[in-house]
């Protein structure tokens, strides 16, 4: 599905809609949209999507309000997705490509471990619309646009003690999210995964069901990982992609003008989010080991890592489809 042929039949379907309205409904008729994240203000997704409140405003030039439900308070990254699937609850946030696994198998893989070379290479790969078939499969198959791509930290390894090479991650119990590429390319790697609720990992490291996890800078502070896993192994085995996400059932029922609105917002919001993380990732981290909160553990043997998770991505990239998408990531 097209970006441009997938708004053209969402504008026919609005336009019907409000033409069916009595004149009196479509004067009063105020316009919320509910959004949800997990993490607090401080959170650069927070931040992200309340860029993206301020943009559509800008944009739209006519009332419209928004309502941000903060710290879980709806529930997870997965619930969110369901929910606006469903068009209901959750209008837009931010989501993990990983748990849009069930509607497209594509998506986890643009978020899998050394997909992005850093930060750069990833804000090549969006500017250069690489991603449009995974974000026109999501549409289709789930209703849910992917609108922007916030995101753009760099992720390690926390652990509760140092992991300097592949020797130490060998048997590793560690938590890594629900998409399987996650758990075949760190098994290849020689650790042991498992699948453990984000908002679980803090408490399974503290009673020894695991001995890791594996963030983001901001996910790190946020949730407090350091005091139960104070050594960040700096394997930096992927960069975080966040895709902005907007229920398509919720955008069929909005003003054209609206929805124009929304999609440009969506995409301006998310390079804002991106920038934002990516500044803020040193920043967090000394200010995170100059408390004596964490430690730094350079990590010796990234390439020797990658060589061993290069051949389980191949094959995952021919197993869903996404050859072609792999190449032009892999060359832009």
């Amino acid at each position: 599905m097209k970006r441009r042929s997938f708004l053209a039949g969402i504008g026919a379907t609005t336009a019907a809609a409000v033409i069916g309205m009595p004149s009196i409904l479509r004067a009063q008729a105020p316009i919320t949209l509910n959004g949800a994240v997990q993490f607090n203000d401080d959170h650069a997704f927070n931040r992200a999507l309340i860029r993206f409140e301020e943009l559509v405003k800008k944009y739209y030039g006519k009332p419209v309000n928004f309502t941000l439900h903060k710290n879980s308070s709806l529930g997870l990254e997965k619930q969110y997705f369901e929910y606006m699937s469903q068009g209901k609850a959750v209008d837009y946030g931010i989501v993990s490509p990983a748990h849009m696994s069930t509607f497209a198998k594509a998506a986890p893989f643009i978020d899998a471990p050394f997909v992005f070379k850093g930060i750069e290479h990833m804000n090549k790969v969006v500017e250069a619309n690489i991603l449009a078939p995974v974000a026109d499969e999501v549409a289709a198959k789930a209703e849910v646009v992917l609108i922007g791509y916030a995101g753009g930290g760099i992720r390690n390894i926390f652990a509760n003690k140092p992991l300097k090479n592949l020797a130490d991650l060998k048997g590793l119990k560690v938590r890594v999210q629900g998409a399987p590429i996650w758990s075949k390319t760190f098994a290849a790697v020689g650790m042991s995964p498992t699948v453990i609720a984000y908002n679980e990992i803090y408490n399974a490291i503290q009673n020894g069901v695991i001995s890791a996890g594996e963030n983001e800078a901001a996910g790190v502070e946020a949730m407090k990982f350091y005091e139960v896993a104070p050594h960040l192994s700096l394997t930096q085995h992927a960069v975080s992609i966040r895709p902005i996400c907007f229920s398509v059932k919720t955008l069929k029922t909005l003003p054209k003008d609206l929805q124009d609105a929304i999609m440009k917002a969506g995409k301006e919001a998310g390079d804002y989010g991106r920038q934002l993380e990516s500044s803020e990732e040193v920043v967090k981290l000394d200010t995170l080991e100059k408390a004596g909160k964490l430690k730094r553990v350079p990590f010796e043997e990234r390439d020797a890592m990658k060589k061993l998770a290069d051949p389980v991505m191949a094959s995952y990239a021919k197993e869903i489809g996404a050859e072609g998408i792999f190449e032009k990531i892999n060359v832009v």
